[in-house]
C-alpha cells in the first residue's frame, strides 16, 4: 500500500474548514487561511500545516475522504463482495456531494503533468480503501488485477458524477452499475475460458528430429 500523507487532527480540521472556500478561491493559501480561521486555529498555522503546498492539501483531502468512507462502510448491510463495492462507492459519492466543486478543482490540479505521480497515488490509495471497506483481504496476484480494474471503473464514475445533476446521483449509480456489470461479464468469460483450457488434452512434447541439437 502507498503511504498516506501525514495524518494530524489539525491538518484534517484545516481541510474541513477550507472546503467551503475552495469553490471560490481554489486549492490556494487564501482558501487555507480562511479554513484555518473557520476551524478556530491561529492564522500562522496555515503556513506550517501544509509545507508542500497545494498538492499536499489535495492528498490530505483524498486521504481524509478515504478514512471517512472506510469508517462509515462498517454499517453497510450488503454481504456479496460486488454489492459491497458498489455500496462503498455510492457512500463515498454521497459523502462528497457537498464538495463536488472542490473535487472538480482538485482533479484539474492533479491532471497537470507535474502532478501525475500524486494523482496516481491518490487513486491507488482510494481504490485500496474501497476494496478494504468492502471486505476484500486477498493477497494473491488478483490483488493487483482487481485494483487495476476498479481504478478504471472508479475514475470513470467520478468523471461522470462531476457532470451529473440527477437527484441523489441516480444517473451516476446507473452508470456505475453498467461498468460493474461489464467487469462481471469479463470475469465470467475469463473463468469459462480458463476452465475450458484446463479440460483440453495437452499436446505431446515435441521430439526434435535426430541430429538437431546434437553436439556430439
Amino acid at each position: 500500500m502507498i503511504a498516506p500523507p501525514e495524518r494530524l487532527p489539525e491538518r484534517d480540521a484545516a481541510i474541513l474548514g477550507m472546503l467551503p472556500h475552495v469553490p471560490f478561491d481554489g486549492w490556494t493559501k487564501r482558501a487555507l487561511r480562511a479554513g484555518v480561521a473557520d476551524a478556530g486555529m491561529p492564522a500562522d498555522e496555515a503556513d506550517l500545516l501544509f509545507p508542500l503546498g497545494t498538492v499536499d492539501m489535495i492528498e490530505t483531502f483524498c486521504d481524509l475522504a478515504d478514512r471517512r468512507m472506510e469508517e462509515a462502510a462498517g454499517a453497510l448491510a450488503e454481504t456479496r463482495l460486488t454489492a459491497r463495492v458498489r455500496a462503498v462507492i455510492a457512500l463515498r459519492l454521497e459523502q462528497n456531494r457537498p464538495h463536488k466543486e472542490a473535487i472538480r478543482r482538485a482533479l484539474a490540479v492533479l491532471s497537470l503533468p507535474r502532478n501525475a505521480r500524486a494523482a496516481a497515488c491518490c487513486t491507488a490509495r482510494t481504490v485500496d480503501a474501497i476494496w478494504h471497506a468492502a471486505g476484500d483481504r486477498s493477497a494473491d496476484f488478483s490483488w493487483y488485477t482487481k485494483r487495476a480494474i476498479l481504478a478504471a471503473v472508479y475514475s470513470a464514475t467520478v468523471l461522470y458524477w462531476l457532470r451529473d445533476t440527477s437527484e441523489d446521483d441516480a444517473d451516476t449509480l446507473a452508470f456505475l452499475d453498467r461498468r460493474l456489470a461489464g467487469v462481471g461479464r469479463i470475469g465470467r468469460l475469463r473463468g469459462r475460458a480458463d476452465s475450458l483450457l484446463a479440460r483440453l488434452p495437452r499436446p505431446p512434447a515435441l521430439r526434435m528430429p535426430r541430429g538437431v541439437g546434437d553436439t556430439g
